[in-house]
């Protein structure tokens, strides 16, 4: 009788012990949803930006060209690569003037006007949340041997306003402990690595 009340405790603790796990995956799987977001958004703005470049990069190689077409007609002589390349480097320098830079656009509607308001607070976000094992890594090295709960990190950061940011601190912490550069010294305490 004794064995069977032994392994039913058994079975209740396991029990517990899979639902306490299965809370913490779940957090952690929200939290790498939030950080993947961010990567995708990141990833979107860093495309956009390079298309824009390359749009750019094109419109002036074609108006250099075309500018040193134009100017072999004009002149009504044959040049030289060498003339051709000096030809080219000048109609550079003329697109370089502060008058070929494109103008800002300004908003037409008070949605438009939010826009870059919030693009560029995204980006801060975004700069902000891809430090966060770096930041971590200081506060460790600050605050030396001590034991350290994940909301007392997150507090330190400025990042306990919403549970969301204080569990993306936590999964964070797991991810550094398995990567062996933190310990977990007990259940919700982390410590500096020991040298």
């Amino acid at each position: 009788m004794v064995s069977v009340t032994h392994a039913a405790h058994n079975i209740e603790v396991t029990a517990e012990s899979l639902q306490e796990e299965l809370a913490r995956l779940q957090i952690q799987k929200q939290a790498l949803e939030r950080e993947l977001a961010a990567v995708v958004a990141h990833l979107g703005s860093v495309q956009r930006a390079l298309s824009a470049l390359e749009t750019l990069m094109l419109d002036r190689a074609a108006a250099a060209s075309t500018g040193t077409a134009d100017a072999t007609a004009a002149r009504g002589q044959a040049t030289t690569p060498g003339e051709a390349q000096t030809d080219r480097a000048s109609a550079e320098s003329t697109d370089a003037t502060p008058k070929s830079a494109p103008r800002p656009r300004k908003p037409e509607s008070g949605k438009e006007a939010e826009r870059p308001a919030a693009a560029s607070t995204a980006t801060v976000g975004q700069k902000k949340y891809g430090k966060l094992t770096e930041q971590i890594m200081e506060y460790f090295a600050d605050v030396g041997d001590v034991d350290v709960r994940a909301r007392d990190v997150a507090a330190a950061l400025g990042r306990d306003s919403d549970s969301g940011s204080i569990n993306g601190v936590r999964s964070t912490l797991d991810r550094l402990v398995g990567a062996s550069r933190i310990e977990r010294t007990g259940r919700g305490l982390y410590r500096a690595k020991r040298s």
